[in-house]
């Protein structure tokens, strides 16, 4: 008997149609985008691998996903799970500007422990050689894989299984574009076997501290750039806009000029919390005495995009600074 496996389908570039199977940049000017019935009717192979049970969610981009969309998903993961107590896996197709955000968000407020795999692609549904049709095939498969129980949510694009903590999307338009920079791939979907090789160690769901199902907002959260020359002006604008917390995107180790030091520590004497992170997209942010003096948190190696989401959830948490500590090292 196949493994059945929902697949949640929310639009992105995976779903997308072009003009013509050549257009393959500006496809998104068409406005043509399938539903996940639509989507999966164009790969018969998805039945090969496992019995597919088509999830519609909204067939919209990526950029327009956040946390309204991020608990509408949560909340039908767990639909679908609780319903369905012999389903495998689920599969969430995703475009691909903020996959990474929707998936560590889910790794860190899943209460389920079937796997859940996003994927998306970098090209339209509708190009010569996508590359959407084998993703998703693969996602599916991972999905239904036993090895993929206990591993948070999974990321899978070009034959490469990533954790949500640590991918991120690298390159614009290459096939290679989700890449984990400090440690690497779990594992691989090749056509003979899904391959796994390593496991994270950071705590993921189901089993964590947070559970957002009855929150009815995040707390807001901001990133604020750094780059030579920078002021205050953003720190300053977000604080204004009621900003609870302010994540950094500093030079590599993490550190900001000396005006964005400046607002920041007149934004923590506001009772916002500030967290350091780096821009450079690889190591470790590490506490110091003078991000101490004034403050600060450091996001370990969380890019300023995870980092974000992770302050988010620990703010509703009420967390202090040690606490905010000990959640960047534990997640």
């Amino acid at each position: 008997m196949k493994p059945r496996v929902a697949v949640i389908g929310t639009g992105g570039t995976i779903s997308s149609m072009g003009t013509g199977p050549l257009d393959i940049l500006d496809y998104l000017a068409n406005g043509s985008v399938l539903d996940v019935n639509g989507l999966l009717a164009r790969i018969p192979e998805a039945a090969l691998v496992a019995e597919v049970v088509p999830v519609p969610f909204r067939a919209i981009p990526s950029t327009q996903l956040a946390w309204p969309e991020w608990k509408e998903l949560l909340g039908l993961c767990h639909k679908l799970a609780a319903e369905d107590p012999g389903l495998a896996g689920i599969v969430i197709t995703h475009g691909t500007a903020s996959l990474e955000e929707t998936a560590y968000f889910l790794s860190l407020t899943l209460k389920i422990s079937i796997p859940v795999v996003l994927v998306g692609a970098q090209r339209p549904a509708s190009a010569l050689s996508g590359d959407g049709p084998m993703n998703i095939v693969n996602a599916i498969r991972v999905a239904a894989d036993p090895g993929a129980r206990g591993l948070g949510a999974l990321v899978l694009l070009n034959d490469e299984i990533q954790a949500a903590r640590d991918v991120t999307k690298t390159s614009t338009l290459r096939m290679q574009t989700f890449r984990t920079a400090d440690f690497g791939v779990l594992g691989h979907a090749d056509g003979d076997m899904i391959a796994w090789y390593r496991k994270p160690i950071r705590k993921i769901a189901p089993d964590t501290e947070f559970d957002v199902r009855g929150l009815e907002a995040l707390p807001r959260v901001d990133i604020a750039y750094c780059y030579a020359g920078a002021d205050g002006a953003a720190i300053d604008a977000f604080v204004a806009a009621g900003a609870k917390g302010i994540v950094t995107a500093g030079f590599a180790p993490g550190y900001v000029t000396p005006a964005m030091v400046k607002a920041g520590e007149a934004a923590v004497a506001a009772g916002v919390k500030v967290v350091l992170s780096s821009r450079a997209g690889s190591g470790r942010t590490f506490r110091t005495q003078r991000g101490d003096r004034s403050g600060f948190v450091s996001a370990d190696n969380l890019t300023p995009q995870k980092a974000r989401i992770l302050l988010s959830l620990a703010l509703v948490q009420g967390l202090d600074d040690d606490g905010l500590r000990r959640v960047f090292a534990t997640y």
